[in-house]
């Protein structure tokens, strides 16, 4: 049994990590005796002169509604660095780091964040060091569980935007593009599109044309709807295209909303407005879900880590919390299948995924005859 454990959150903050981090702490103390010490400013807080924190079960008491992490946290640093504007952790500090966890007696880690995160976690495990993972992703795209905190908190906030923008876009007979995180993936914009009631969503598995955005704009007018909400994934890209970035030396998507906003102003006459959401999606504190599933997987990631489970992250699968291997947590993003229910029923309810070449009616029988017997 471990005497103490560290405990690190890396990457983008998310509603839910203090809630993993709580749960982390009062599972460790109360269930198996140890002791936490918390890792300031993710894998940066265990290099050269360390910055740790005693975690105890007071330090964490009413931590679990609050957003961000008390802990810190970063997206890049020692750990990664950028070779051709592309992030690399082949060479990391890893033996520097080693030697400090030992002269701060800590035994074990806890890991929190996303895939670049458990791709470090993943390198201290094959240096034979006992590193337990939990996954943590806005976008909601690691492949190797169904949901991560966060994810279900951003959607409420794309939702309440959508509803908030849909009055004005009524009043005014426009077209409002509100632009959501989603860099490879287009989770959070389809569910928000779906719950708030937008007439097209735009996402980086289905690639769109201008044209059929603006069929999409000409059909509603036409039909006494004067007015068009669009939800746009921050790497959705148009046929034949890349992703738009705001840096690209730091490859910071970015810009795509207000691309498009002025693409269909110019193209069909309406006043056109974008609203990036950009960090309201990650700010702010965790809905009862995050809250749930961040306790979920802390308190599972102390089990795992006193059973002996090392080199394994924590994954829900099918409602129950499972245990799979770091690789394997790592290895894919799970994207948005373009024919699967949540795609299909957007478009059996009118909604657009501005797919090329087909008009609105088009598009759907397109759909249908691609899925038709399946």
């Amino acid at each position: 049994m471990y005497k103490q454990i560290g405990i690190l959150t890396g990457g983008g903050d998310a509603p839910g990590l203090n809630a993993a981090i709580r749960a982390v702490v009062r599972t460790a103390v109360g269930e198996f005796g140890m002791k936490c010490i918390g890792i300031e400013d993710s894998f940066e807080g265990i290099l050269g002169e360390t910055h740790t924190v005693k975690l105890t079960t007071k330090s964490v008491s009413g931590i679990l509604p609050r957003g961000g992490t008390i802990l810190g946290t970063r997206n890049k640093g020692s750990f990664v660095r950028m070779v051709d504007g592309r992030p690399s952790i082949k060479e990391m500090p890893i033996s520097e780091a080693l030697a400090n966890l030992d002269i701060l007696g800590i035994e074990a880690l806890i890991a929190i964040g996303g895939e670049g995160t458990l791709a470090i976690a993943e390198q201290f495990h094959r240096r034979g060091f006992p590193v337990i993972g939990v996954p943590k992703t806005i976008d909601n795209d690691l492949a190797a569980t169904e949901l991560t905190f966060g994810f279900m908190t951003a959607i409420d906030i794309a939702t309440e935007a959508l509803d908030r923008l849909h009055t004005t876009a009524a009043s005014h007979d426009r077209v409002m593009v509100l632009e959501v995180m989603g860099r490879n993936t287009g989770w959070i914009a389809l569910h928000a599109g779906l719950a708030g009631s937008a007439d097209l969503i735009l996402i980086p598995e289905i690639p769109f044309s201008y044209e059929s955005i603006v069929q999409k704009v000409q059909a509603r007018e036409e039909s006494g709807s004067r007015f068009t909400n669009i939800v746009v994934a921050e790497g959705a890209k148009e046929v034949g295209g890349t992703e738009m970035y705001r840096d690209q030396s730091e490859l910071r998507l970015g810009g795509i909303g207000d691309h498009i906003r002025h693409r269909v102003e110019e193209m069909t006459g309406k006043e056109s407005r974008c609203v990036v959401l950009g960090h309201l999606q990650r700010g702010g504190s965790p809905n009862a879900f995050d809250r749930m599933l961040g306790t979920n997987f802390g308190a599972c990631a102390v089990r795992a880590l006193a059973s002996g489970e090392t080199g394994n992250m924590v994954a829900l699968q099918a409602g129950t919390i499972v245990t799979v291997p770091l690789s394997e947590a790592c290895a894919n993003i799970k994207t948005v299948p373009t024919d699967g229910q949540l795609v299909r029923t957007a478009r059996d309810i009118g909604i657009s995924f501005a797919a090329p070449k087909q008009s609105i009616l088009g598009e759907d029988a397109a759909f249908e005859a691609r899925t038709s017997g399946s």
